[in-house]
């Protein structure tokens, strides 16, 4: 079989590649410049988007010619036509992908907006500080009228001033009559001396050898202001063993005998750790008062005296 017209065009007696023989030659066959094959043959393969409705088909360009493109890259090209811009052909909705905004510049659309969130919590921030200096200063406001509904009442300084302090009942105290074992009369064999310490009257003199039946030691208390109870102290020591004594007020002896008793329970014999202090009630005139401690039937003597002095009843 050689290659030739054999008859009426048609698509199978096609032979694309009859330009490359003699006798193609011969019947006509030329490269191909659009279609293959023979003159006015059937040309079956088309370029996408080469032929367009109801239009003229654009020319071919020729043979080792590269085709001249009809746009840039992302431009529609002349030769294609979408579908839905045929007539008959679908539309579609046009979809709208939301951007962003902010964010990295990767190409890929920014990201949040910091600037606003920034914004934002410097306003918080704000808000806050400036809540935080109302309550405060409200607070202050608050404060200064409890002080000075405070500075409208006594205080407690104020109470204290307008009553007797510790320092005035002190220097009540050292008003009222005191006296040391030196300056008291003596009876019954009772003397003075100073042969151990501890003894807080003047010169550091006691009474002693008041262990007898008989001794008896006299205060004569002047400058009593008024009548009423008062409080006798006494000082005195004991060689580690209880004592007691008689007390007699204005020539009136009281129910109860002078404790004299070892308080602390110190050792027995040693006289400078004995010294303690006992006290009793007694009832005195304004003026002049005689105060006697006398060593009777049925006391126990063994001690000695320091000093005496008076206070209130109240201590």
């Amino acid at each position: 079989m050689t290659s030739g017209n054999n008859g009426a065009s048609t698509p199978e007696d096609d032979d694309p590649f009859g330009y490359l023989y003699a006798d193609g030659q011969a019947n006509g066959a030329q490269p191909p410049s659009g279609g293959y094959g023979y003159p006015n043959s059937v040309n079956r393969v088309r370029a996408v988007g080469q032929r367009q409705y109801g239009q003229q088909a654009a020319p071919t360009a020729a043979y080792g010619q590269v085709p001249q493109q009809q746009g840039t890259y992302g431009q529609p090209n002349a030769h294609y036509a979408a579908p839905e811009t045929l007539p008959g052909g679908a539309t579609t909705a046009q979809q709208h992908q939301p951007s962003y905004t902010g964010g990295s510049g990767n190409g890929r659309g920014r990201g949040p907006n910091t600037k606003g969130l920034l914004i934002g919590a410097i306003a918080v921030v704000a808000a806050v500080v400036i809540g935080i200096s109302v309550a405060m200063l409200g607070g202050d406001g608050e404060k200064d009228k409890k002080d000075d509904a405070a500075g409208s009442t006594p205080t407690q300084s104020e109470s204290a001033e307008s009553s007797p302090s510790a320092s005035s009942s002190a220097e009540g105290k050292a008003d009222l009559p005191k006296i040391d074992a030196k300056a008291l009369r003596l009876e019954g064999g009772a003397a003075t001396a100073s042969d151990f310490k501890g003894a807080e009257a003047d010169g550091g003199v006691y009474v002693t050898n008041f262990n007898q039946v008989g001794a008896k030691v006299t205060w004569t208390a002047n400058g009593i202001e008024k009548a009423g109870t008062y409080r006798l102290y006494v000082r005195y020591g004991v060689p580690g063993k209880d004592a007691n004594a008689t007390l007699v007020v204005n020539g009136t002896a009281n129910a109860q005998p002078l404790n004299m008793e070892n308080f602390g329970k110190t050792p027995e014999g040693d006289w400078e750790k004995g010294w303690k202090t006992t006290w009793a009630n007694v009832n005195l005139n304004k003026g002049t008062n005689t105060i006697e401690i006398a060593c009777n039937d049925g006391n126990q003597c063994d001690a000695v005296l320091d000093q005496l002095y008076l206070t209130t009843d109240e201590g």
